[in-house]
Order: C-alpha cells, then structure tokens, then sequence
C-alpha cells in the first residue's frame, strides 16, 4: 500500500516536473526530451491504475511514435531563424487567468475532502474486454487495411526524409 503511493508521487512528480520543463526550455530539443520525461509519468500512472493497455499504448504511440517525429521535425526546422524571431506575444493575464481557475479547482477539491474523489467500483467483465474484441476484429477481419496503412506511412516517413535530403 505505501509502495504504491510512493509510486505515484514519484510518477506524478516526473509528469509535472517534466510538463514544466517543456515549456521553459529555450532548446527545442531540450523541450522534446522534457516532454518525453512527462510521458513516462503519465505512463506510470496508468500502470499504477492497472491500465496495462494504455500504459502500453502511452510508451510505444506517444513515447516512441510521436516524439521521435516531433525530434525529427525539430532537426527539420531551421533553428537559426526561428531564434531570432519574437518568441513570446506578452499574454500575461491569459496566463493569470488559468492559473487562477486551477488553483480555485484545487482549493474546491481540497476543502472538500475525499468525498468529492469518489470513484465508481469497476463492473466485473464476463465477457472479453474492448481491447481484446477490436484486437479480434483488427487483425483478423481488417488486416490487410491495417497493413496497407503501415505501408503506406513508411513511405510518407522515406519520403519526407529524402525531400529533406535535397533541401541540405
């Protein structure tokens, strides 16, 4: 029971430590691997959640899909340029703003106590999950179009590589 919540403060930490990060990094890349960091929090916390499926989906579709594309598009852009423009538009009180509704959410929760986080018990399943039925379904009724997909998104990654290629 302590391990567990030693656990989520240690995954919630890194979330919100690395959120943070991300946006006050000056580097881009600094930023991506920040963001990475606020990832893997998120990703532990859906372990701790016995949601093994997103925690699978959180670590290879956002972790090791999506980043390495942001990474990819970050050594695309032209770095140089985008540092002499104006980085920031001055939107202070939108900041403000949020920051204020946040805090009065939690000073709500926290004056409330637990009873306002009290979740629904999960139903029993008799029957196969979500995951399983579209597993099911995916890779046998669809599995051509899922790989045709696949295909087809490689080839837009080759030739995005080769059109950057030509530009060096």
């Amino acid at each position: 029971m302590w391990l567990d919540t030693i656990f989520f403060y240690v995954f919630a930490l890194l979330a919100v430590a690395g959120a943070v990060l991300t946006v006050t990094r000056r580097n881009a890349v600094h930023s991506a691997i920040w963001l990475i960091v606020s990832l893997l929090g998120v990703a532990g916390l859906y372990l701790l959640q016995h949601a093994e499926f997103l925690f699978a989906v959180q670590i290879v579709l956002y972790v090791g899909g999506i980043m390495v594309l942001f990474l990819f598009v970050i050594m695309l852009v032209n770095l140089d340029q985008a540092a002499r423009e104006r980085q920031f538009n001055k939107q202070w009180w939108v900041a403000l703003a949020c920051i204020l509704v946040v805090s009065a959410e939690a000073a709500y929760f926290l004056y409330s106590g637990t009873d306002s986080l009290k979740l629904a018990a999960p139903a029993l399943a008799s029957e196969p999950g979500n995951v399983e039925q579209l597993a099911d379904v995916l890779f046998s009724r669809y599995l051509l179009p899922f790989e045709v997909a696949s295909v087809l998104l490689l080839v837009a990654v080759v030739g995005s590589v080769v059109m950057a290629k030509k530009r060096i």
